[in-house]
């Protein structure tokens, strides 16, 4: 504790110091009340700057409590001042006595003037005095050259901090420079007189050091091997203990950095313009075949199959079910014997089952025929290919035939020739032909930008038709399909937009609840209707239901865009664009309502109209929409519609304008929905396509199709050979030319196929012509041996040989890799990966194996190999493929792209797995639905014979045969004139026959063994003149058509709705 005088004092001191001035600081260190002891009056300045100094870092230290110094810092501080002092004076007589002693020369004396003033005498060696002589004699003699004149002043730095001045004349002595200041710079100071005896010290014990470690080599030697070796033990053992006690950290450290070595790798060999050797070499090995590769090519093959047959399956059966609901429909209206709906029943029972796929593989199949045959087969591959892969061909062709013949032609042999691009390979190439051909309609039959919404384009309805097929109902469903069973399960929602209609609803509402007859009027015009206040109200409450409900379903449609198929959209991206290029002047606005009129008004809104006739909903066998429902969805179409194309209500919808202003809303909301639908990627890019495809992949692409299609596209292409294909050297030409004239069914399967001798021959080759084949196709153009072969497919021979040969020999380039000779140990290796590859392939499918010319390329020695690269490389280079310049980079970059779209291959190959199993899933539950629906009529036809067999009818219908009478039966006849079929309406006319001659004409009309077959006589005075058949059958598909008048005999015209009115009434009494 300090006393209160004390703590005045250092009140006075803190204050001196802060004022910077030496004697005023000197005189309160001197203060007895502060009892600071040895302060020398000669240093005031010396205790101000160390006082000073220890102050300021108090102040600067944040974690002081005081900021002043108190007695025992201040204490400390004049006693560091005074060592400092006591140090100087030491250095100022060594300096002195030591250049006295050189410039008086006494060398003796300098012994004892080094002695007596060093720190620490232990430091000099007597033995070297006179080497510490002429060595500082020497050094002064060099200091003194540059000397002219001098003063007596000497200069000392103390502690690198603090200067402090000597004058060797007048003995004066100062810690602050002197005003008038020149110093003795001939003079040797302390620092160079101590560096002289200690680095000579130094070196003489270096010295003695090294002698000794010389005369003791060998020992030194022992001793520092057994403590490197002791050293070197102890740090291993260490790290050793180390490493096993961070064993987990040091796997996940070694792992990250070999996922990081190989992630910058890959990167290079992504990212690269030009990857080495060296990192393609690290990754050709993705480019093999594994066992999970062929199982899974496999089963992405059974399935597109499955895809394919289910897909026509179901096609079938739909158009069966559709004439089903027809015969039934008639049925119930008495206009058909139940004898031809059940004929049609047991034709649809028996189609139920898969339809037959003639595999090419099975020994029983086409393939098993003769050479001549299979050769036959192979070209229709290779013509199928090339019309496939070049999209020109068939956009042509669809064009010369017409359009309802093209349209039967692109539902059947286009669909199936790409498989209904149940692969990411045949969507890209189905996209190809769209476009094309998309692009070719436009180019040659469109002369307004208006013709794409007011007529029917062929591509544009083939593009549609496709997607709202089985690969595109799950995405109607998706988008449509919650958001319309709502409006549909809402019973309490009920629109109607028509004034009339609402208006006559109202009246019967009346009639019913008053129970007496209105006195309104019951027709009236809409004008009329719309003065009714009750009228006015319903309306607006429907139009504000309508704008609700029609909400929901745009919010549906434009959130899932993602949704949309791809393929629709690149349609609708080339319509827009191909639309823009013929027509440069056509706004965006009017672009954009031709793309609407595409993705909207021919995918989606029919669909909305009729969800139970795409797919949208489920529906239950005999379940159906009421027509309120019905009226609803087709309200929120109808507005949706409009909205789409930008048109308001006007004209007879005038009731509906307070909507425009809602219209006009919508109508930005899908603009920027059809912007964006057709913002999508390239196929290329989308796909990951190019020439190369077809040559990495495993399998070779397999189409599915009938005998009957086959016959038929080969016919059509030779009806318009000249048209699709100009050019005489064309490759289809050539195709074609080696397949000659367009077989028969018979002639195409062979002798064989069917018995001359049977009756039935006829229908058993009409049957054997649906059945369907399965053909891989192939290139014509196709690596093969002893042939020219083109730059392309020498570049594919090559890289396959490049990727054997860098497989087993090392080398930064292929030029290094190519000119080093193989060692006997690479020759090894080589053949036993070869041996390796040569037992997968012997468990490779047929269908999935190479060409035998790849196959005899791959078992020759590494040496031939490289010898036979080196002939292909210089072949390349003279067609311009690689240059040596670049030691054949070229090449090696489509190595490495082999390899990222081998990658990228395996992906799309497990997506399209997920993708056909889905298809697959939603295929079979349309076919469950379909034999639902046979059911249901089986069960309907079932309950109709029943009644039937227990009423007695004039003529009933026996299936089993039970219960006939015995003996022929007697065949009814039914006689009428020309005249009295006049007065009845059926006969019309008879040409070349005045209506007065009609009496003499007689008609005999007479009902055969054959139920619904009728014979017809014609007589004139009783001379019958002709004979003809009549299938009530046929008739009543007439009716159904809406054909009116037929005629008999090539001359009598008759009214088909009468005619079958009186057979009814006349053989079945209807």
């Amino acid at each position: 504790m300090h006393s209160f005088p004390g703590i005045v004092a250092v009140g006075y001191i803190n204050e001196a110091i802060e004022e910077g001035n030496p004697l005023k600081t000197l005189d309160t260190l001197l203060l007895p009340t502060a009892k600071i002891r040895n302060v020398d009056p000669d240093y005031a300045q010396h205790y101000q700057d160390l006082l000073y100094q220890a102050k300021s870092r108090k102040l600067g230290d944040s974690e002081s409590a005081s900021k002043v110094l108190w007695l025992d810092e201040i204490q400390q501080v004049v006693d560091e001042a005074n060592m400092n002092k006591d140090r100087a004076n030491k250095w100022v007589t060594l300096v002195i006595d030591v250049n006295q002693v050189l410039e008086q020369e006494k060398s003796s004396d300098i012994l004892s003037v080094l002695t007596s003033s060093c720190s620490n005498a232990n430091d000099i060696i007597p033995e070297c005095s006179d080497k510490y002589y002429k060595a500082l004699l020497k050094s002064k003699e060099h200091k003194s050259e540059n000397v002219s004149s001098e003063g007596p002043w000497l200069q000392f730095n103390i502690q690198d901090k603090y200067e402090y001045y000597y004058n060797i004349d007048s003995k004066e002595s100062s810690w602050k420079r002197p005003e008038i200041c020149t110093l003795k710079e001939s003079w040797l100071l302390e620092k160079e007189i101590e560096a002289f005896w200690k680095g000579y010290k130094q070196r003489k014990a270096y010295s003695c050091r090294r002698q000794m470690f010389i005369d003791n080599l060998d020992a030194v030697m022992k001793i520092q091997s057994w403590f490197r070796m002791s050293s070197a033990r102890k740090r291993y053992l260490s790290r050793l203990q180390f490493f096993r006690d961070h064993k987990n950290e040091i796997v996940k450290i070694q792992s990250l950095l070999r996922a990081s070595k190989a992630r910058d790798d890959y990167k290079t060999l992504v990212g690269s313009e030009n990857p080495p050797m060296t990192v393609i070499r690290k990754f050709v090995h993705l480019l093999d075949q594994s066992d999970l590769d062929f199982q899974e090519e496999l089963e992405v093959a059974r399935l597109r199959e499955e895809v394919v047959t289910k897909i026509r399956a179901n096609q079938h059966l739909e158009k069966d079910l559709n004439l089903m609901d027809i015969k039934i429909g008639l049925l119930v209206k008495n206009r058909i014997t139940l004898q031809d709906v059940i004929s049609h029943s047991k034709k649809l029972n028996k189609k139920k089952g898969e339809m037959p796929i003639l595999n090419n593989t099975d020994n029983q199949g086409i393939k098993s025929l003769s050479k001549e045959r299979r050769k036959t087969l192979e070209t229709y591959q290779q013509l199928f290919y090339l019309l496939q892969t070049n999209p020109l061909y068939l956009a042509k062709l669809i064009f010369q035939m017409p359009q309802n013949k093209s349209t039967k032609f692109m539902d059947t042999v286009i669909f199936t020739l790409y498989n209904y691009a149940s692969n990411q390979r045949e969507e890209y190439l189905l996209l190809k032909l769209f476009k094309t051909a998309l692009e070719e309609e436009i180019k040659s039959k469109v002369d307004q930008v208006q013709d794409i919404v007011t007529g029917n384009p062929t591509v544009i309805k083939m593009v549609v038709s496709f997607n709202r097929g089985a690969r595109g109902q799950n995405t109607l469903r998706q988008l449509l399909a919650p958001v319309v069973k709502e409006i549909i399960n809402d019973k309490s929602l009920m629109i109607n937009t028509n004034p009339v209609e609402v208006y006559k609803m109202w009246v019967n509402q009346l009639e019913t609840q008053t129970g007496e007859a209105s006195k309104l009027p019951y027709d009236v015009t809409t004008e009329q209707a719309l003065t009714y206040p009750e009228v006015k109200n319903k309306l607006e409450s429907s139009i504000e239901n309508l704008r609700r409900v029609t909400d929901k379903v745009l919010n549906s449609i434009i959130s899932s865009l993602d949704v949309l198929p791809y393929g629709l959209r690149y349609i609708a991206k080339i319509l827009k664009n191909s639309i823009h290029e013929k027509f440069p002047d056509a706004t965006e606005d009017e672009l954009l309502k031709i793309v609407g009129n595409l993705l909207y008004y021919r995918y989606m809104n029919p669909a909305i109209v009729a969800p139970d006739g795409f797919d949208i909903i489920d529906m239950t066998a005999g379940g159906q929409i009421n027509s309120d429902q019905r009226r609803n969805l087709g309200s929120v179409a109808k507005v949706l519609q409009h909205a789409a194309s930008n048109k308001l209500f006007e004209g007879e919808n005038e009731h509906l304008s307070s909507m425009n202003n809602y219209l006009s809303e919508t109508y930005q909301g899908f603009r920027r929905y059809f912007q964006e639908a057709c913002n999508v990627p390239e196929p290329e890019e989308k796909f990951n396509m190019d020439k190369y495809t077809d040559v990495v992949t495993v399998s070779k692409p397999v189409i599915y199709i009938s005998i009957e299609e086959i016959i038929n596209t080969h016919s059509l292409l030779l009806e318009h050979q000249d048209a699709i294909a100009p050019e005489k050297h064309d490759s289809l030409n050539e195709l074609l030319e080696l397949l000659g004239e367009v077989p028969s069914v018979e002639s195409f399967l062979g002798e064989g196929a069917v018995d001359h001798n049977d009756p039935n021959k006829e229908n058993a080759l009409t049957q054997l012509a649906k059945t369907e084949i399965s053909l891989s196709l192939t290139s014509k153009y196709d690596l093969q041996g002893g042939e020219a072969i083109d730059g392309q497919s020498l570049m594919i021979k090559t890289k396959k040989l490049i990727i054997d040969v860098i497989r087993n020999q090392p080398g930064n380039t292929l030029t290094d890799i190519l000119e080093i000779p193989a060692t006997e140990q690479q020759e090894q290796d080589h053949t036993k990966d070869m041996v390796s590859r040569a037992i997968i392939d012997s468990r490779t499918p047929e269908e999935m194996k190479k060409s035998q010319f790849m196959m005899e390329d791959a078992q020759l020695p590494l040496e031939q190999k490289k010898r036979k690269i080196q002939r292909n490389l210089r072949t390349l280079e003279q067609s311009g493929h690689v240059s040596s310049n670049n030691k054949y980079q070229d090449i090696l970059n489509e190595i490495a792209k082999d390899i990222r779209n081998q990658r990228i291959h395996r992906k799309l190959r497990k997506a399209e797995l997920s993708k056909l199993q889905q298809t697959l899933k939603a295929l079979n539950e349309k076919a469950t639905f379909f034999a639902e629906q046979i059911h249901y009529y089986d069960t309907y036809i079932k309950t109709c014979l029943d009644n039937l067999n227990r009423k007695n009818t004039r003529r009933s219908i026996k299936l089993d045969g039970k219960g006939e009478p015995k003996g022929p039966k007697r065949a009814k006849l039914v006689k009428y004139t020309a005249a009295r079929l006049q007065e009845k309406g059926v006969l019309l006319g008879i040409d070349d026959l005045q209506t007065n001659q009609f009496k003499n004409v007689t008609f005999d009309i007479m009902s055969t063994e054959d139920v619904g077959i009728f014979d017809v006589r014609a007589k004139l005075l009783g001379v019958e003149m002709e004979k003809v058949q009549l299938n009530i059958q046929n008739l009543l598909e007439m009716q159904y058509e809406g054909v009116a008048v037929m005629k008999m005999f090539d001359k009598v015209k008759v009214n088909v709705n009468l005619l079958i009115y009186l057979l009814n009434k006349k053989f079945y009494g209807k």
